[in-house]
């Protein structure tokens, strides 16, 4: 099963593992619950296109043998010299909403983003909630995404200190392409 952690605080266990092929069905079924069919005319679609997840960085919360939570990373270039990786989507099953699922997977997915080695992270989101992991505008503040953005809604968390130094331009997908039947089941 992969399983990378449990998140025991919620009433029945959860455990967060590693994406599968499998998840697809449901993991698209909670994207569209949670965001409804405009998800797809979204900017930071524009960088999820046809892509496949970071390796290593596309996880599914199992409730008793149920989907209720996904988070995936996607690599990224911020500008002209700077690595890093997009978070989103994140969406957790609206029953569990507000318990900690949702910010457990990004504590989780921060840390083996931190492992594999990368160095920045940027997402496009309420930074009230995304402050608590430390995201802020920082580091995204000259910045561009290609299409429409609230930029107080468009945050960067350095995970090594300046990493984002001087970053500027236009963020650009830079993730592997979906080939196989399989990759599309894993692509955005």
């Amino acid at each position: 099963m992969n399983q990378i952690a449990s998140v025991p605080a919620i009433a029945d266990q959860i455990v967060i593992r590693a994406e599968s092929a499998l998840d697809f069905l449901a993991r698209e079924a909670l994207l569209d619950r949670a965001f409804g069919l405009d998800r797809w005319r979204k900017t930071c679609e524009r960088l999820r296109e046809g892509r496949l997840p970071a390796p290593g960085l596309a996880f599914s919360a199992i409730r008793g043998g149920v989907l209720v939570g996904t988070l995936r990373f996607w690599s990224i270039k911020a500008g002209d010299a700077h690595d890093g990786l997009l978070l989103g989507p994140i969406a957790v099953s609206a029953s569990l909403r507000s318990q900690g699922l949702g910010g457990a997977m990004i504590r989780l997915g921060l840390e083996h983003a931190r492992a594999l080695g990368h160095k920045a992270v940027i997402l496009v989101g309420d930074a009230p909630y995304y402050e608590r992991f430390g995201f802020s505008r920082v580091g995204a503040e000259h910045l561009d995404l290609p299409g429409p953005v609230e930029l107080a809604r468009f945050l960067a968390l350095e995970l090594a200190p300046g990493a984002l130094a001087g970053a500027q331009g236009m963020v650009r997908a830079t993730g592997a392409f979906s080939e196989s039947e399989g990759d599309r089941r894993l692509a955005a």
